[in-house]
């Protein structure tokens, strides 16, 4: 697959502390450290924007608020010097922000993305972006969702739940590829 990265910005979306312990139901992905750190090196590398995205929740219980711990990022994640911030504080990274006019300042074409959760601020930031114009690339094995209950009594596997969030993103909102297309 070839993958036009020119005027590309990646997007890391919600790479916060919060997401390993309860309240945080079970997780898939055993690889998504791994893999998102690999992107990071590889825009890095290649002198592309990185433009990370925090979310600070408004809640007073939410483990994603500024003050509990859970508001920083996973080790490795956080913005290195000339890298830019987005602070969150609902599920779109376009919405109360200004990521798009920090992407337009930059030239950018495509915003390559990736995070926790599939389903929820992953998801939601690429149906928006799409939907403002942006050409939306997924990274799938980097991001990883949670068990979800099913309103029935029942619960999702997240691998279900990002089974099905990568089709419908698939097939309206972006282009989705693995770490090793991002890579050649």
């Amino acid at each position: 697959m070839t993958l036009d990265l020119d005027n590309a910005v990646l997007l890391p979306v919600d790479m916060q502390q919060a997401f390993d312990s309860a309240p945080w139901p079970r997780r898939w992905n055993q690889d998504l450290d791994r893999n998102g750190l690999r992107l990071l090196d590889i825009f890095r590398q290649a002198g592309r924007p990185i433009i990370h995205v925090r979310h600070a929740s408004v809640e007073p219980n939410s483990t994603l608020r500024p003050e509990a711990p859970g508001h920083a990022y996973r080790d490795g994640f956080g913005p290195q010097q000339g890298e830019a911030e987005i602070v969150k504080s609902v599920n779109s990274a376009f919405i109360g922000t200004d990521l798009d006019l920090q992407l337009r300042r930059l030239g950018a074409r495509s915003i390559v993305t990736f995070g926790v959760s599939t389903d929820m601020c992953v998801s939601t930031t690429i149906r928006t972006g799409a939907n403002m114009g942006w050409r939306m690339v997924l990274v799938a094995d980097a991001c990883d969702c949670f068990d979800l209950p099913d309103g029935s009594g029942g619960t999702l596997p997240a691998e279900t739940v990002h089974a099905v969030h990568l089709a419908t993103l698939r097939a309206e909102f972006c282009k989705v590829v693995s770490v090793q297309d991002m890579a050649v």
